[in-house]
């Protein structure tokens, strides 16, 4: 939104000086200028910071409201209560380790801010003592399709049940991780939000929604809180209990306790400051004749600190396609030299910032949203209304900014007007296909090449493509190693495993072997994999046959679905073994599935129950049962996308 004198109590040149500098904020500088401008403030009442702050989440400029006189006797009239004790409860459900991070990140501000605290995964926290919880704080990632991620769900389950106590009172807040390339974007996160307010809960700082960027959000939600509690000690001290949201003196709390109580220190390289990693090998695992492109990518970690466990997963910034980068620009007709702002980099030349900085091959909601207001078009504004969901999804499926800018004749929208309304490229993830014991200093990946047809238009994966067609051996990557601790092989080295990962999904299960070999250890193990073709796509086929014989690997079931008329995946192989299945899970063997979500994992969930059930010969509400107690126990573990 654009401020104007005219619809605003700002002068021309107030209003000018905003719009200049409100679009370079990033979300936590406009957390922490909601914070200052509050603690200016001295007749804002304890609630009117909550919907600033929540618009500062969502990137959208309001104009000021009045001033309300009647805020500061309503504040006054607070009833007295005793001050809670400083103890404060973190519950995170993570399926990549991004709320793990954050929710580590706010307990350690909480600690130096003099709070006794209590962190946990979701699916750790023992539900009977959730009465007993002074301060709750939620940071919680959607995944799939609006779903909570595995170490949540039995958390989000209970409180979503009958069995869900009343939490009159209770002060909480909730950070929201997510795409907004999803249509539920921070489903799971919103979930929690609404049904702690329907059990009497007390929303002491806003919900804030992230993007796959959300380092910087994610810092505003923190100061946001840090100020809340302030604000509440500040009113229990003078025997009232503040009405909403971070407000008023609290707020003045958050410059100073940026310093004060920092977090703890970072790795060198990370998520925002990725290493630079040189390519030393890519190959393409596929043989001649395959209509696949699958490549083995081995990186060089040295002098980076980087280390990772078996399970964890890569992550790498791609770079646009140069020739949609140009295509594009054609079609709006911009100048490539053109320079536009570009984040942290400050400006660029347009061509580079599109190849380096912008996402341009997903549209979001949010994008058009944006668009239409920006270019005022009538068929946009159509496509983007209340109502048309379900149009606007069909629309965004499988399209890319050139369509935008062809479908909607945006041609002639000024780049520099145009480009800060997209989002930055988010990093891809893949599991790492190495034990750091078997090969030191290095990190390798398994990834295909995505290419497929759209609208009448060959559509190419980012970094699938930037991996297959640009990282020769000696460039580089930059990456970070993003850890997964839902993903782990079991703590005692002789219980056995069962891995099922089809195609690129088998990737970890390489690594889980070589660190077995590596450490020694004397469990049974066993791999179901399956892909196309038998003589053209049989990944890492000598390395399976060599642990085969050594007995790393103790048996192998594959599935090459295209090598006989009828398709056969990898849950039929299970269902054929199921009895030796079920003896192995009574042994207690560790499940671990990796790969596509949306039909594979589904799949080979229904499969095993199937299994457990005729096997064990269970009723279905008892085989659901047997597989969420082995998740419980962590015996079964899921790396789907």
């Amino acid at each position: 939104m654009v401020l104007h004198e005219t619809n605003s109590p700002f002068s021309r040149e107030q209003a000018e000086l905003l719009n200049k500098l409100l679009p370079t904020l990033t979300d936590g500088q406009r957390f922490w200028l909601c914070g200052y401008l509050a603690a200016t403030l001295s007749g804002a009442s304890a609630a009117a910071p909550a919907p600033a702050a929540q618009a500062a989440a969502g990137g959208t400029v309001a104009s000021p409201a009045a001033p309300q006189a009647a805020a500061p006797q309503a504040a006054s009239a607070a009833p007295a209560v005793p001050a809670l004790p400083k103890e404060a409860t973190v519950l995170y459900g993570s399926q990549t380790g991004n709320s793990k991070k954050v929710a580590n990140q706010l307990a350690e501000r909480l600690k130096g801010a003099g709070y006794e605290v209590t962190v946990s995964a979701m699916n750790d926290f023992k539900t009977n003592a959730l009465k007993k919880v002074t301060r709750l704080f939620i940071v919680v990632s959607t995944h799939g399709e609006g779903e909570p991620p595995d170490n949540a769900l039995s958390f989000y389950e209970f409180l979503h049940s009958k069995r869900a106590p009343r939490l009159d009172g209770l002060p909480f807040s909730v950070l929201a991780l997510g795409d907004t390339s999803y249509e539920k974007f921070c489903q799971t996160g919103k979930d929690f939000d609404k049904r702690l307010e329907e059990l009497g809960g007390r929303r002491i700082a806003p919900r804030v929604d992230c993007d796959v960027d959300f380092e910087d959000a994610a810092n505003g939600w923190i100061e946001s809180v840090l100020a809340a509690l302030a604000d509440e000690e500040a009113a229990s001290a003078a025997g009232a209990v503040p009405a909403g949201g971070a407000s008023g003196a609290a707020e003045a709390a958050v410059a100073a306790a940026v310093p004060s109580a920092p977090a703890a220190p970072a790795a060198a390289y990370s998520r925002s400051n990725p290493f630079r990693a040189a390519v030393l090998e890519n190959l393409n695992l596929n043989g001649r004749g395959s209509d696949r492109e699958t490549r083995h990518v081995e990186l060089s970690l040295e002098g980076s600190g980087l280390t990772y466990e078996p399970g964890d997963a890569l992550g790498i910034y791609p770079e646009n396609r140069p020739q949609l980068v140009e295509e594009l620009i054609e079609a709006a007709g911009w100048k490539a030299d053109e320079p536009v702002p570009a984040g942290k980099d400050g400006e660029l030349p347009l061509r580079e910032a599109l190849i380096r900085h912008y996402e341009i091959t997903v549209l979001t909601k949010p994008l058009l949203e944006q668009a239409a207001e920006l270019t005022g078009h009538p068929k946009l504004k159509e496509l983007t209304a209340p109502g048309r969901e379900q149009a606007l999804r069909e629309y965004i499926a499988g399209r890319d900014l050139v369509d935008l800018i062809r479908d909607f004749e945006l041609k002639g929208v000024p780049a520099k007007t145009f480009v800060p309304i997209l989002r930055k490229i988010p990093p891809r993830l893949y599991s790492i296909a190495s034990s750091l014991k078997a090969h030191p200093d290095e990190a390798h990946l398994t990834i295909r090449k995505v290419v497929y047809e759209a609208h009448g238009r060959t559509r190419y994966g980012v970094c699938s493509t930037y991996v297959a067609e640009r990282a020769e051996p000696g460039s580089e990557l930059p990456v970070f190693v993003q850890q997964n601790e839902n993903f782990r092989l079991p703590a005692d080295p002789d219980a056995p495993i069962i891995m099922i990962g089809p195609g690129t999904g088998v990737a970890p299960f390489r690594a889980f072997l070589e660190e077995r070999e590596e450490t020694g250890a004397g469990g049974k193990s066993w791999l179901f994999f399956g892909d196309r073709h038998f003589f053209t796509d049989f990944l890492y086929q000598v390395e399976w046959q060599r642990w085969l014989k050594n007995g790393v690997l103790t048996r192998m079931d594959v599935a090459f679905s295209r090598d006989q008329e009828r398709k056969i995946y990898v849950q039929h192989r299970m269902l054929e073994k199921a009895k030796e299945l079920y003896a192995w899970l009574e042994e207690g063997a560790y499940v671990y599935v990796c790969g596509d979500k949306s039909r594979m994992a589904q799949d080979v969930h229904a499969a095993l129950e199937t299994v457990i059930r005729r096997e064990g010969g269970l009723s279905e509400d008892e085989a659901a049962e047997y597989l969420k107690r082995m998740q419980q126990e962590r015996r079964y573990q899921r790396d789907v996308y």
